[in-house]
């Protein structure tokens, strides 16, 4: 060994491959740099994507109630499939860095020690996206709801439809839904003679081995009882729930049933807080006058006027 290191020849080849690794770790450490960079702005387009959802299901919410509102889902779809999309690109790269791996590594290779947590960062990211992505696109609603959906009717039919935002072109997988209705009934106090119980029930879809097929609609029949919601069950089983309905057994329920849906949603934004029922909360006039506004011109096509709603503020409030 002492020879060869005095070898002009030898020390010229040791200088060059030591050029090579300096030059390839160079480039690894610039690699993993740029993948953090762009998991941390996908972090901040992901906020911005909940934002947008959170927009979209309050609109969603007030159309329910008759109120105006565009609930279109093609924009967001649109934003969810394309970030997804750079997502799993960052995942095939990671995989291809941890081959390059296997075939070249070296005493403090940082691919070693930065891409597990990459991994982490990013599966982390990916699950999060398609917990979000999914979604009810259509609250459940009977053939004939007349604009008031959320009032489903025993041994009737009923259909809700779930939406997975994040387009998947992988043609090896079905989307397959489940439907859960949670009854909770231990949750709210006995409802009064003729007026029906609230049911909250619950989507959700699971990502099975078979061909991809999108959504459907889903449909089931519905059981006296109360107010329920329902969750519609990809990576891992996401779910989402739907608004609030109650079912009635007969058409002298419904003025009740439809009141209680339409002062859920005009009060609260969490589709689980079936406490709501047990205690409802008062509703500022304000809000209740825009709603009924709302109501009225889902059937006369205008809203009411200031003083059709003053009139009604005398006749409720005095």
């Amino acid at each position: 060994g002492q020879e060869r290191n005095k070898d002009p020849q030898y020390i010229q080849q040791l200088q060059a491959l030591q050029a090579k690794l300096q030059n390839l770790d160079r480039q690894r450490r610039e690699v993993l740099a740029q993948m953090q960079q762009l998991l941390g702005r996908s972090e901040t387009l992901q906020e911005l994507l909940q934002q947008e959802l959170g927009g979209w299901q309050e609109r969603q919410r007030r159309l329910c109630l008759g109120g105006p509102g565009d609930t279109n889902l093609r924009p967001l779809e649109a934003w969810f499939t394309e970030l997804g999309q750079g997502l799993f690109q960052l995942r095939q790269l990671l995989r291809t860095l941890n081959d390059l791996r296997q075939k070249v590594t070296y005493e403090r290779d940082p691919l070693v020690a930065e891409t597990p947590l990459l991994e982490q960062r990013l599966q982390e990211q990916l699950t999060h996206l398609l917990k979000s992505a999914f979604v009810v696109e259509q609250q459940p609603s009977t053939p004939n709801a007349a604009k008031r959906p959320l009032v489903l009717r025993t041994a009737s039919k009923f259909s809700a439809r779930a939406r997975l935002l994040v387009r998947l072109h992988d043609r090896n997988h079905r989307m397959e839904a489940k439907i859960h209705i949670d009854r909770s009934p231990n949750l709210s106090p006995p409802a009064p003679q003729g007026y029906p119980e609230p049911h909250l029930p619950s989507l959700g879809g699971i990502l099975s081995p078979q061909p991809l097929r999108g959504l459907g609609a889903l449909g089931g029949l519905g059981r006296p009882g109360g107010l329920g919601t329902a969750s519609l069950t990809p990576v891992p089983s996401p779910q989402t729930t739907t608004l609030p309905f109650i079912i009635i057994s007969n058409n002298n329920q419904f003025s009740s049933a439809w009141a209680s849906i339409l002062w859920f949603n005009m009060l609260s934004s969490d589709p689980k807080a079936q406490q709501f029922f047990s205690s409802p909360p008062p509703a500022p006039w304000p809000r209740l006058a825009e709603v009924l506004s709302w109501q009225f011109e889902s059937v006369a096509e205008r809203g009411l006027s200031q003083d059709n709603l003053l009139m009604l503020a005398k006749k409720l409030l005095g």
